[in-house]
């Protein structure tokens, strides 16, 4: 639809000289999610690839466990009063038979790219909710040398960031580091739902080999995310929240948080990353 990036006036200021000229932008849309006709939550994202932002966003959920549990999706025509189609509202009309779970998507009325649940009980939900369990016998294993690399892999294919500057990245690499496919967004839980939608799309779940490496902090949701996909490595270039630590403990996640070249700290499933040489200092921890 050629509406990921949009042009806007701006007045640069180059060692004070100014010139007014057009910038490229990042295109930031909302984006209306119904289930089976019913408003479920609205998101502010890039558009583009919404069908899979859709659906990844309903496995994050727990609704959705595989692609024959979805009958349809399409956009909503008449969203506006003068009943024409903005692109902007997505319903995903599950198959017959497969239940609408009772569960509080209404807590995702609006969401941001800071949104989330928090608490014990947060963390009970998802452990319980999780189609895909992460096996305590999996045979993934990455070097922590290749796991340097990626982040530059996944800077060198963000395409739209180099005409904005102004978009997060979520990867998805194979244990050899071969970038499986790339999805930017101005929010990055919006660009890791596009990964999860997309995998689901093509009957990938559980993604049990991957790695997913994002451009950002690594939430409590994001975790949740890579937990509700099956994904055993979750990796961010910024910090990871309390709660996304104790959830990748609690889960079996491996979570690696500001991992910059070849220095990195893994907070959880050390066991995934195979190390040189380890020196446990044995500080404890305080609080």
């Amino acid at each position: 639809m050629g509406r990921v990036t949009e042009r806007r006036r701006v007045v640069r200021v180059r060692n004070g000289m100014t010139v007014v000229r057009p910038d490229t932008l990042a295109a930031e849309e909302p984006l209306e999610i119904r289930l089976n006709g019913k408003p479920l939550a609205i998101t502010m994202r890039t558009p583009g690839d919404d069908f899979a932002l859709a659906v990844g966003f309903l496995v994050s959920e727990g609704v959705l466990g595989s692609a024959s549990d979805v009958r349809a999706v399409t956009y909503c025509e008449g969203a506006t009063e003068d009943g024409s189609n903005t692109y902007n509202v997505v319903n995903v009309q599950l198959a017959p038979g497969v239940p609408v779970p009772d569960i509080t998507l209404e807590r995702n009325v609006y969401t941001t790219s800071s949104c989330g649940l928090c608490g014990k009980a947060s963390l009970d939900a998802v452990r319980t909710a999780t189609r895909f369990p992460q096996a305590a016998a999996d045979t993934l294993r990455i070097p922590v040398d290749l796991l340097g690399e990626l982040p530059d892999r996944l800077r060198a294919a963000q395409k739209v960031f180099d005409r904005t500057g102004g978009l997060h990245a979520a990867g998805l690499f194979s244990p050899e580091g071969e970038l499986l496919d790339i999805r930017e967004d101005v929010g990055r839980h919006n660009a890791v739902d596009k990964i999860i939608g997309r995998a689901f799309q093509a009957g990938l779940l559980p993604l049990a080999g991957a790695v997913l490496l994002v451009s950002s902090r690594a939430s409590f949701e994001l975790a949740q995310k890579a937990v509700m996909a099956g994904i055993p490595v979750l990796a961010a270039v910024s910090a990871p929240s309390s709660l996304a630590v104790d959830l990748a403990v609690e889960s079996g996640l491996t979570l690696v948080g500001f991992l910059r070249g070849q220095n990195m700290n893994i907070y959880a499933g050390e066991e995934r990353v195979v190390l040189r040489d380890v020196e446990d200092s044995g500080a404890s921890l305080i609080g």
